[in-house]
This record gives C-alpha cells, sequence and structure tokens, in this order.
C-alpha cells in the first residue's frame, strides 16, 4: 500500500505547494445597510456568478453588514429569514476598490408573509444536482429510506431490492455523502431501518465530475437533517401505523451551535413488520420441449428493530482552520421468517413431488464509524484544503434454521432434512482523503485531491444437517471467505468562468489491488488495474432565468464484495444465491444535455453507453440430476440507455400547486446468458409521477401522489407495467409542532410481477409487499437561532456500498 500510494503523495504534495505558492491576491471590502422596523435573524449571503455560497453575515442593530477579504469579481446578495429568502439583488461588481451598496429597503408587511408561506420546491436543480426535498412530503409520512426512495421519480426497484434511476442499475446510494456498506436485499434492509422524518433531502447526480469517487452509474445521497441555527435547537418525531402489519419509528435530532462550537446529535429506532408474497411458476425445457415445472408459494415475514445514532462536534480554531470529529453506530436485528411450498409437474402436468420449507433467521447488523476532519481556509472566496480520516466497522451475524419436508404421492414421506447455519462476518474500512481547491484571478478555479483506502472483509458461514441425531457439517454450503482491497485515487478539475459561459474539465485515475481468497475451496483470485476517468462540462447562461449544460464523464462500477464470492446461500430445496468469481466490473460513458429554466423547469437528454454491463438474473442450472434456479450476477457484453426526464411545476390554482415528473427512456441490451443470445433487446419506456399539493387555511394542508410505469424490458426479463395513489393531510400548530397523516399505496397495485425467458426455462413471478399502509406522524421542533451553514465531511465514499 505505502509503495502503491507515495507517487500519489507526491503529486498531491507538489500541487499543494504550488497553491500556496501563488502570490496574494489583493483584497477589497462590500457593506450595505437593511432598513426595516425588525433587523433580527437578518441574514445576508452572498454568492457568486456560480451561485455558490461565498458568506453570510447578520445584520447589526442599525442594519448594517459588511463582507472582507473579496476578490475582484460578480457577486450577488440574497437575505433571508428562518430559512426564507426574502430579498435578491442584482449582480454588482466588485473592481479595484470597495463598494458600498445603495440602501435595501424591506417592506415589514412583505416579509410576514414570506417568511410564512415560503417553501422549498419539490425538484430543482442545482450545480449539476438533481434535488428531491422531502422534508415536506406528506406521502412519506411515517416510512423509511427505502419507501422514499421507493416514491421518489425516476428510482426504480425491483422483486429482489435492486435500485436503478431512469433505467440504470449499479448506482452508489449515499448517506450523507458516506457510501453504504451493504447491497440489494441487505441495503434495503438498512435503509427500512432510516426513519423517513430524519431525511431533509436526496441529491441525484447523474453525471458526477472527476473529484467525486469514479463508482456507481450515478450517486444517489441521501442528506439527513443536521441543524443550521445558532443556539439549542432540535426535532422529536414519532409515528405509528399499520398495514398488514404494524409500524413504528422515532427520532431525535438536536443541536447546539456558538460562535466556534457545534456539537450536533441524532438518535433514531424504528420498528417495522414487513412481509412479502412471492409467487414463481418455473418451467423447465429441453430443446423447446417442456420437461418439468416447479410452482412455488412463498410467504415471508420479517421484523425490524433498528437503533441508529450520531453525535460529532466541529471546532473552530481562528478564522481559517475548522476541526471536526464525529463518531456514530448503527444496530438493525431482521427476524424474517417464511415458507415456501413447492409443486413439482413431470412433463405430463402430473404431480411427481410436494416441497415445503419452512425456515426462520435472526440476522445482526451492526456498525460503529469515527471520522476525524480538518479544513484550512486559505481565503473568502472558497480557496481552501480538507482531510478526512475515516474508520468504519462491520458486523454481522446471522442464525439461520430451515426444515424442508418431502412428499412424494405413493411414497412414505421420508424424514425432513434440518439445516442449521452460523454466520458470522466482519469489515474494516481504512480511509485518508485530502482535497485542495484554488481560485485565481479571472474566474479559474483548480481542484485537486489524493485518496487511498484499504477493505478487508471476513465471512465464515458454518451449515451442519441436523436430520439426525449426530449433526454433520453440510460442506457445500459451509464457507469461509477473505476480501481484501486498496483503491489509491488521484484527480484533478480545471474551470473557468466567463460572462455567461463556465468550462469544466477533469480527471481522475483510480489503481485498484483486490485479492479474494476461498478459504474453503482452497482458491485465490487477484486482480489489479489502473483506470482513467475524464469528465467535463459547458454550462451557458442564455439569460437571467435560462441555462443550457452539456456533460460528459466515464464511471466503473465494481462488483461487491459478496458479488464475487462463490459460496451457496442456501434458500430453499430448488433454489439458492450464489457470488461470480469472474464478475467483472462494468464501465459506462455517459452524455447529458439539460436546459432549465429558473432552475425548476427541466428538460434531459442523455445517452448512456455500458461495457461488461453487471446484470442480476435467475438462471437454470442442473445440479445432481435436479433441475436448481440460481440468483447470481453475470457480465452483459453492453447496456445502451437513451433518455429524456422533464420536470414541470404549475401552479393550478392560488392553493394548487402540481408538479410532474416524466421519465422518457430506452433500454437495449446485448449479452449471452445461459445458452440464451439477446442483441439490442429493449423497449420504451415512460415513467409519470405527479404531486399535488393543496393548501386548505389554517395551517391544514393536503398531498396526493400518482405514479405509473411502463412495461418494461430488462434484458431477459419483462416487468409488467404498475401503478400507484398516495394520500395525505397536514395541520400545522403554532407551538411548532405538526401533525400528518398518510395512506400509501392506497389499492395496493405497486407490486412487480413479470416474465424471465431463457432457452431452456421460463420464469413467471408476483412480488407483493406490505405497501399500502397508513401512518400518523407527529413532531416539535423546539430551540431557536440564526441559521447558518451546514458543512460536508466523510472520506470513506467509495467503499462501503460494496461491503457485506
Amino acid at each position: 500500500m505505502k509503495k502503491n500510494i507515495f507517487p500519489l503523495l507526491i503529486v498531491f504534495l507538489f500541487q499543494i505547494a504550488r497553491l500556496i505558492g501563488q502570490p496574494q491576491t489583493e483584497h477589497y471590502m462590500l457593506s450595505g445597510k437593511v432598513v426595516t422596523s425588525n433587523s433580527t435573524d437578518l441574514e445576508v449571503n452572498l454568492f457568486n456568478l456560480e451561485s455558490k455560497l461565498i458568506k453570510t453575515e447578520l445584520v447589526n442593530t442599525t442594519g448594517e453588514f459588511k463582507f472582507e477579504g473579496l476578490i475582484s469579481g460578480s457577486y450577488y446578495l440574497k437575505i433571508s429569514r428562518n430559512r426564507a429568502d426574502i430579498y435578491n439583488s442584482q449582480v454588482f461588481q466588485v473592481r479595484d476598490q470597495s463598494l458600498l451598496l445603495p440602501t435595501i429597503t424591506i417592506n415589514d408587511r412583505i416579509l410576514e408573509t414570506v417568511v410564512v408561506t415560503k417553501m422549498r420546491p419539490y425538484i430543482e436543480r442545482q450545480e449539476g444536482k438533481i434535488i428531491l426535498n422531502v422534508e415536506n412530503s406528506l406521502q412519506n409520512t411515517g416510512g423509511s429510506a427505502f419507501e422514499v426512495l421507493e416514491k421518489a421519480p425516476g428510482v426504480n426497484i425491483d422483486a429482489n431490492d435492486n435500485i436503478s434511476l431512469r433505467g440504470k442499475g449499479n448506482l452508489l446510494i449515499q448517506i450523507d455523502g458516506k457510501n453504504t456498506p451493504l447491497t440489494a436485499d441487505a441495503l434495503a434492509d438498512y435503509l427500512r431501518g432510516i426513519p423517513a422524518s430524519s431525511i431533509e433531502k436526496i441529491e441525484f447526480i447523474t453525471n458526477p465530475s472527476s473529484k467525486y469517487d469514479a463508482a456507481g452509474t450515478a450517486i444517489v445521497n441521501i442528506k439527513l437533517k443536521k441543524g443550521t441555527k445558532k443556539g439549542t435547537n432540535g426535532t422529536l418525531t414519532t409515528a405509528i401505523g399499520t398495514g398488514r402489519y404494524i409500524k413504528n419509528s422515532n427520532s431525535l435530532n438536536i443541536n447546539h451551535r456558538s460562535n466556534h462550537v457545534n456539537l450536533f446529535a441524532s438518535y433514531s429506532f424504528a420498528y417495522r413488520e414487513m412481509s412479502n408474497d412471492l409467487i414463481l411458476n418455473r418451467s423447465f425445457y429441453d430443446q423447446e420441449n417442456f420437461v418439468k415445472a416447479y410452482l412455488q408459494d412463498n410467504f415471508i415475514k420479517t421484523g425490524s428493530r433498528n437503533h441508529s445514532g450520531k453525535l460529532g462536534l466541529d471546532y473552530n480554531l481562528n478564522d481559517k482552520n475548522l476541526l471536526g470529529i464525529s463518531v456514530g453506530f448503527n444496530s438493525n436485528v431482521m427476524t424474517p421468517n417464511s415458507t415456501s411450498k413447492t409443486i413439482i409437474l413431470n412433463s405430463e402436468s402430473l404431480l411427481t413431488k410436494e416441497i415445503e420449507t419452512q425456515s426462520d433467521a435472526k440476522n445482526r447488523w451492526r456498525s460503529g464509524s469515527m471520522n476525524l476532519n480538518h479544513k484550512y481556509t486559505m481565503d473568502s472566496i472558497g480557496s481552501e484544503v480538507s482531510t478526512d480520516l475515516d474508520f468504519i466497522h462491520y458486523f454481522n451475524k446471522s442464525d439461520q434454521n430451515f426444515n424442508t419436508k418431502t412428499i412424494i404421492p405413493g411414497q412414505t414421506m421420508p424424514l425432513p432434512y434440518l439445516l442449521q447455519g452460523d454466520i458470522d462476518g466482519g469489515l474494516n474500512i481504512y480511509s485518508l482523503k485530502s482535497d485542495a481547491i484554488k481560485v485565481f484571478k479571472q474566474n479559474w478555479k483548480f481542484e485537486t485531491g489524493i485518496k487511498t483506502s484499504f477493505v478487508k472483509s471476513d465471512n465464515d458461514m458454518v451449515f451442519y444437517d441436523h436430520s439426525t441425531d449426530n449433526p454433520k457439517l453440510d460442506v457445500n454450503k459451509s464457507n469461509h471467505y477473505i476480501y481484501k482491497e486498496y483503491i489509491h485515487a488521484v484527480y484533478g478539475n480545471f474551470s473557468k468562468k466567463w460572462k455567461n459561459i463556465k468550462a469544466v474539465v477533469g480527471l481522475r485515475a483510480e489503481h485498484s489491488n483486490v485479492t479474494g481468497t476461498q478459504v474453503t475451496m482452497n482458491l485465490v483470485n487477484k486482480r489489479k488495474y489502473t483506470q482513467l476517468f475524464p469528465s467535463a462540462s459547458l454550462s451557458f447562461d442564455l439569460s437571467s432565468e435560462n441555462n443550457l449544460e452539456i456533460n460528459f464523464s466515464r464511471r466503473i462500477s465494481r462488483p461487491s464484495y459478496i458479488q464475487l464470492n462463490p459460496f451457496k446461500y442456501y434458500i430453499n430445496a430448488t433454489t439458492y444465491k450464489t457470488g461470480n468469481p469472474d464478475l467483472n466490473a462494468q464501465t459506462s460513458l455517459n452524455y447529458e444535455v439539460t436546459y432549465s429554466l429558473k432552475s425548476k423547469y427541466l428538460a434531459t437528454v442523455s445517452y448512456s453507453k455500458t461495457t461488461n454491463n453487471i446484470t442480476s438474473v435467475v438462471k437454470p442450472i442442473i445440479e445432481d440430476g435436479e433441475n436448481i434456479s440460481v440468483q447470481t450476477d453475470e457480465n452483459l457484453r453492453s447496456a445502451s440507455y437513451y433518455g429524456l426526464y422533464l420536470v414541470a411545476p404549475f401552479k393550478v390554482l392560488t392553493w394548487w400547486d402540481l408538479n410532474t415528473n416524466l421519465n422518457f427512456y430506452y433500454g437495449s441490451y446485448t449479452g449471452n446468458i445461459s445458452e440464451t443470445q439477446i442483441n439490442n433487446k429493449g423497449n420504451f419506456n415512460i415513467d409519470i409521477n405527479t404531486v399535488s399539493t393543496f393548501k386548505l387555511g389554517n395551517n391544514y394542508s393536503a398531498e396526493l401522489a400518482a405514479n405509473y410505469k411502463s412495461a418494461e424490458v430488462y434484458a431477459f426479463a419483462r416487468i409488467s407495467p404498475l401503478w400507484s395513489v398516495n394520500i395525505g393531510a397536514q395541520k400545522k400548530f403554532r407551538n411548532n409542532s405538526t401533525l400528518k397523516l398518510s395512506f400509501t399505496d392506497i389499492f395496493w397495485t405497486n407490486y412487480y410481477k413479470g416474465l424471465t425467458v431463457y432457452a431452456n426455462y421460463r420464469e413467471n413471478f408476483s412480488s407483493k409487499r406490505d405497501t399500502k399502509v397508513m401512518m400518523l406522524s407527529y413532531s416539535y421542533n423546539f430551540g431557536g437561532g440564526k441559521s447558518t451553514q451546514n458543512r460536508k465531511t466523510g472520506g470513506a465514499e467509495d467503499l462501503k456500498r460494496r461491503a457485506e
């Protein structure tokens, strides 16, 4: 590791020396005065032409404010109170001398009205990101992060909990800029433990620049709430409801901020009982001749108890140095219990066998994390150096029991097959990240950084056959797998801003060194490779409200730890799940053109070409003379996506706001799996999402949301159309509390069904979750203070998604 990272450190230190060694830029002062009857809590926010917040100041008792340390350039002001914008200035120039602005007068009557009614739009675009402001969304009342994502426009979650965005899978899912450590069903369980009440917004970054980790076809960042006001503030939320089973979530967020110290803490507890009716009809063929069929009815009920918390401290050492530390924990206990009944028919559709498997498990996922961070501010216009050091430990333990009974007509029932498993796993992540930004004269900016990480995963799975009085080790199901991964990265970004044009070009290099050791089978799989990831964007300000942006990037999606592990994870007598040690990383080239009007009316045309597309499949094999269905991941040769994404908010009436999202895309796939060749197979798709908000007066409001997704061909599978309707209402009280009621998927139509076809195999499937849910939520905001700015930390951003 030291040998690999040493050249990167030399390059990075050289760049830092160059940045700090630049000649000093001349600085100026900007001052002004706000005239209003009440200047309390008034914030003056200074932005540059890139809409980047430069600095925030509070007006004094006489309404005066000033900004010091500015360089020559173009700026504008936003004045706000209680997070509501009440004044926007025109663009002005600071040129060669300090500037005194004309007096700003604010009408007090208008001020009060704005402060009460101002609310963020449901969807907006900021700096290359699509922002979904879910904090005030009623349809997410009492739900979880998983359900928030499930309802998000353009997001799709299939029957196996794989998440895709606008038709593209293998996403990078983050929580506050840090990757989640799980994949597929384990990731879904983790997200189900995070209450929706703790989420502020979701950021969708479909074409990230080279400053971001290259992992994932796109980034979905779930931003949790964090106090931004001075003084002591907090929010307490509790929710209870029921669908088929009971659900409860509770969260507490508290923050204390002074001039030099910001102390923040959060805790949440969620208990949810969930279910899934999974129907599978599998038909096997030989040269197109029907051989046999498995008719399978599965019912899974899962209980979940999740505790999570975070404690952190930011300390301003002085005007230029900020030091931070945070620790976090998560504990999730899942207790899935399932019944699987399989009827086996022969080639003449006659009953030959019945198999019933009863299973129960107790899965415990626990994690602890620590982050140390430091930021050095070079000047007041955005030049800085930041460093993050992360350590994260994950622990999982699972106790599993399977009881399988077989009935063969005309024969004596054999003894049941009793299988017991004990799984122990651990994962450690070490990450060091450092970034530097230098802003020069004439609107030039340079960004550079390095990142190095080490990951070790150790999972030991032991299964015993308890069918007799003397339990025997089942070597075919037991497994010990150790995974080690080193990733080193360095990047550089140059940007230039002209009057109405901004250009950004960047390049990122990542070196990966991976070793997977299958201890049980004495197999070692090593991979070592270095790849380059260029990115570029060109933005045109057509007018003060119209913008056109062109983006390009190259991305990579590496296989997760569990996707590479070849162990067989037993599901029932006819199905198991396994990893694929021969799975290759997929790479993609992504192109986007986005037009935005007022940053809220959006139209995006996109094209993406993916090589070695990682695809989750269920394929047939013959094992010990029996037909078995295997869940695994394979590489398709290629996949192409063509998309058009539209966002259109409308004010239908003074009391009715309508936000509509239309996502049109065409996906085509080429590859060969299970002796089945497909060439550019795909279809045209449309997703429609509408959210209507109604202001009913007296602090009452209501919401109606509807979603529709057309039929989709995804490689070897055809997914049927699905739709849902959600409703909600809320009442805000004068004591800063809110009561919300929601009813999601009221017609119980939001479930997956479809057909998978291979040359000698057909599977009809239907997965119906417990999505028809009514929830009642109460939240109380306490404390008060003056708003300040948030700060992002965390360096382990490209690792945790691929953990077990």
